[in-house]
């Protein structure tokens, strides 16, 4: 009976108009303007700002012709061994000598380059299309090298001339020396298959782990050019490493996308 005597009390009182309304604690002020900005801010860049994916692939450092792999036309036994891995051997050159049931026989080299590998060994028996060496087409020591990525065949459409790429040598401390940097100059029209790549590369190997989750497109990487390091390669690092970056080597590449819109406006 109290309460509803204080409840009509307060309702017959008249309005107290004439003290101050206090709206907002300065708290609560200070939320409300962060709140405000961060809208305005994401509303912003939703109309300007652009998002950039990137792909990953493996590769590998190699020169635009690739290289092959020489096999022994005869059966013998290897007699003598006449150039040693890393010498340039021209197109003809003998590289060992087999001794066959018909006499001796000369392997020679099938095209320029520079020997990349060395099988064959004094005194071992080669049966017909045995590995001699590998050999990486070259015109000359100071051919640039470029980087082959080996890119998802569903994957390759996405991707276009002139794209930047980021390259993690395997050889190189990413923490302390960065990333090699690069652009793709020519993207694969068909994916390619293991003997294909196999062919390139001179390594049924390497073949083998860039086609194991299917034949992929080859992708070729030129990569930027820099007289102030010692490899003569960009690298996002101020100087990369205190020395060069060898052919062969494996790499992992991240090839940065077009920039998209995060929100397509459709207008009447």
């Amino acid at each position: 009976m109290q309460f509803r005597q204080k409840a009509l009390s307060k309702l017959q009182s008249p309005e107290e108009l004439d003290l101050p309304v206090r709206f907002a604690r300065p708290q609560g002020r200070l939320v409300l303007a962060v709140t405000v900005l961060v809208m305005a801010a994401a509303a912003y860049w939703t109309f300007t700002g652009t998002v950039t994916s990137k792909l990953t692939a493996p590769g590998i450092l190699t020169h635009t012709e690739g290289r092959y792999l020489l096999q022994s036309p005869v059966a013998g036994q290897v007699t003598e061994v006449l150039v040693a891995e890393g010498a340039t051997v021209q197109e003809g050159q003998p590289l060992v000598v087999v001794r066959t049931g018909q006499g001796d026989e000369k392997v020679r080299a099938l095209a320029a380059g520079r020997l990349t590998a060395l099988y064959a060994r004094t005194g071992a028996v080669l049966p017909t299309g045995a590995d001699v060496a590998t050999v990486e087409r070259t015109g000359g020591p100071h051919d640039p090298l470029v980087a082959v990525l080996y890119v998802p065949g569903g994957s390759a459409s996405a991707l276009r001339k002139g794209a930047r790429v980021d390259l993690t040598v395997t050889s190189v401390a990413r923490d302390t020396y960065g990333v090699l940097r690069g652009r793709v100059t020519e993207v694969g029209r068909a994916p390619q298959t293991k003997a294909q790549i196999g062919g390139f590369l001179g390594d049924d190997g390497l073949a083998a782990a860039f086609t194991r989750q299917g034949n992929p497109v080859a992708v070729l990487v030129a990569l930027d050019r820099s007289a102030a390091t010692a490899s003569g390669y960009a690298w996002s690092s101020a100087e990369g490493p205190p020395y060069t970056v060898e052919s062969g080597t494996p790499v992992s590449g991240s090839v940065h996308l077009s920039s998209q819109r995060p929100v397509d406006w459709l207008l009447p």
